[in-house]
């Protein structure tokens, strides 16, 4: 293997670095490395909402305790996972990572979805900041998800194309971990909710006999 690794790294010097793709490769790293870094500040940012957002619900509908407390986990659940540069080099971290991501994302829409339920809390002006902090911080995130995908798309085609392959043996490019196409339609999917509708006016008490 030894032997094999040193003949690789001398045809690698033969061919040229720079002609085989060695400083596209070196380059598209740390591309990928700032782009990958902006999808976790983003992921951060929201989760850094989340305190503020379950205890203003909480002032106003107690009796959601179940899904309060369902995005408290959720949150718990993001934030414990290590987000460091590595993880888009390891799949398994890489998927589990994005499941707690979607698992929050998916518990704050539940959240917002419950809070059509109570006027008062729809017209606090707290709450509504929140949610207008949430609502850009989402934009943010795809927009920032988006740069990453881009960014990776030429490195990795680079880390598998002959003869870049070669370079990338040699010297340790290894293909970065995409979205998954389920995550992607669990985002798109999710629901969203207009805070600018008048809320649905209260059943009608049945007549009495």
């Amino acid at each position: 293997m030894k032997k094999f690794m040193m003949m690789l790294a001398a045809l690698a010097t033969s061919l040229g670095l720079s002609g085989c793709g060695y400083n596209d490769m070196a380059q598209g790293e740390e591309t990928i490395k700032a782009a990958w870094s902006e999808v976790l500040n983003q992921y951060q940012r929201r989760a850094d909402l989340v305190p503020n957002l379950v205890a203003t619900v909480k002032g106003y509908a107690a009796q959601e305790q179940d899904t309060l407390t369902k995005v408290v986990e959720a949150r718990a659940k993001a934030t414990s996972i290590q987000a460091t540069p590595e993880l888009i080099n390891d799949p398994e971290a890489f998927k589990k990572f994005q499941a707690a991501q979607n698992e929050l994302k998916g518990s704050l829409s539940r959240l917002l979805a419950v809070a059509e339920n109570y006027p008062n809390l729809k017209s606090d002006a707290l709450f509504r900041d929140l949610t207008a902090q949430l609502e850009g911080t989402e934009n943010r995130i795809t927009v920032a998800r988006n740069r990453y995908i881009k960014s990776i798309q030429g490195y990795n085609n680079a880390v598998v194309s002959f003869p870049s392959n070669l370079v990338a043996m040699v010297f340790g490019f290894k293909k970065k971990e995409q979205f998954a196409v389920e995550n992607e339609a669990a985002i798109k999917s999710a629901p969203t909710v207009d805070f600018n509708k008048p809320a649905a006016p209260a059943p009608a008490a049945p007549a009495k006999p």
